[in-house]
């Protein structure tokens, strides 16, 4: 774990950062570059500040990256639950999902890169509450629309996976990117698939 030393701590530094901007920070790094390239010093070095800031804030490494996660999952448990107060049909809502997760968004990003270590101490609670979430806000939706519990789970978590592997295509430049033309017919093609009336028929006939 970094320690700070004593000199590296003035009141410049002190002062120009808040702990929002590094936790800001911190995610947007791994964003890019994957949990294990968050240390401090790279980080300092892409804030242009020296590390002295940074101690004042946090004893360490560890302890910003869980206040970062701390501050990524708020941030989307708060957006789940404006989009379940969305004065919307369930379809529409369930639509606009999947056209907001084939956007590499930075929440995406750093989701992406948490899945990458899912055994770890800090990164596997905050995954697994946030997967639990976002299924059941999916699920939520079905229900609505006409799913029994158990078929709106199912369709919940196939959504989901589907959400997952997307990901990791557009990561690898697999799928359409959202400038090329056949992006749009690839995403109405996914909404069709998942969330068409027909769809949700046949599940729920089967359930």
């Amino acid at each position: 774990m970094d320690k700070a030393e004593p000199a590296n701590r003035n009141t410049g530094d002190r002062v120009s950062l808040t702990p929002e901007d590094w936790e800001q920070a911190a995610l947007v790094l791994i964003a890019d570059k994957g949990v294990s390239a968050l240390a401090v010093e790279p980080l300092a070095r892409r804030l242009q500040i020296t590390k002295g800031s940074f101690y004042w804030h946090f004893p360490g490494r560890d302890e910003l990256l869980s206040s970062a996660l701390k501050r990524w999952e708020q941030q989307d448990a708060d957006h789940l639950q404006r989009s379940l107060k969305a004065d919307e049909d369930p379809a529409d809502r369930l639509a606009r999902f999947v056209w907001r997760t084939t956007r590499q968004t930075l929440t995406h990003r750093v989701y992406l890169a948490l899945c990458a270590l899912p055994d770890d101490a800090l990164i596997g609670p905050v995954l697994q509450r946030v997967t639990a979430r976002r299924i059941g806000y999916l699920a939520s939706a079905f229900e609505e629309l006409g799913l029994v519990a158990d078929a709106a789970e199912r369709r919940a978590t196939l959504v989901y996976s589907g959400y997952v592997g997307y990901l990791q295509l557009q990561a690898q430049k697999a799928v359409p990117e959202p400038d090329e033309p056949a992006f749009d017919a690839y995403v109405e093609h996914v909404i069709a698939s998942l969330i068409s009336p027909d769809a949700r028929r046949g599940e729920a006939l089967s359930a």
